[in-house]
């Protein structure tokens, strides 16, 4: 049975959110509330997990992943990033959008894009996960929280913890989050290309 940890949406419990990353560092795959929807989560470098997550969402191994970041800093650790990207960069994030740039070494290479090297990143706008993001000390590895078969993101965390209760850890409750998933940016070329419109307005961009 999955546990169900039910935070503040503003001030989070420090214990619950140990507990959380504890759950992570052991291999386990849990699901969090972001700024556009509930997504699931894993360790990054725990090829395992990954292989699980996919599973659960019923994706094979082609299917993008997400790198959830804590600051512009962290992002620029696994990703390239020139001026005129870093400054479109600083006046999205935090926000719901996802931006696909050119991985870096520090990207595990069965993650990014097998022929164009590069890989998807987001800065959430979201307090519990932000504070998880910190606790945990590393980017995590990530997938919009999708019923196989359903087209809609899930975003009721007792309704997930029915559905998935055998095969995540846990499910992170703060409250309802939105059920639209965030735009999607590549960055990767010589110009900005829309690859989703989702929830992040491109007025914001300047796009």
């Amino acid at each position: 049975m999955a546990q169900l940890f039910d935070l503040h949406p503003e001030n989070p419990q420090l214990r619950l959110l140990k507990q959380a990353v504890a759950m992570l560092a052991r291999g386990e795959v849990l699901a969090v509330p972001t700024d556009s929807s509930y997504a699931l989560v894993c360790h990054l470098d725990d090829r395992a997990a990954a292989d699980r997550l996919r599973r659960i969402r019923g994706v094979d191994d082609k299917h993008p992943l997400t790198l959830l970041c804590r600051d512009l800093s962290e992002l620029a650790s696994y990703a390239r990033v020139d001026n005129r990207q870093f400054r479109l960069l600083k006046s999205a994030t935090p926000g719901p959008y996802t931006f696909i740039l050119e991985a870096s070494k520090e990207v595990p290479r069965r993650l990014s894009h097998p022929s164009r090297k590069t890989i998807g990143l987001r800065l959430p706008d979201h307090r519990v996960l932000q504070e998880l993001l910190a606790l945990h000390n590393a980017p995590l590895l990530a997938t919009t929280l999708i019923a196989p078969g359903d087209s809609e993101p899930l975003n009721d965390a007792t309704d997930i913890r029915e559905r998935f209760e055998h095969q995540i850890a846990a499910v992170i409750n703060a409250g309802a989050c939105p059920r639209e998933p965030t735009t999607v940016l590549d960055l990767s070329g010589d110009e900005p290309a829309l690859i989703r419109q989702g929830r992040g307005p491109l007025a914001a961009l300047g796009l």
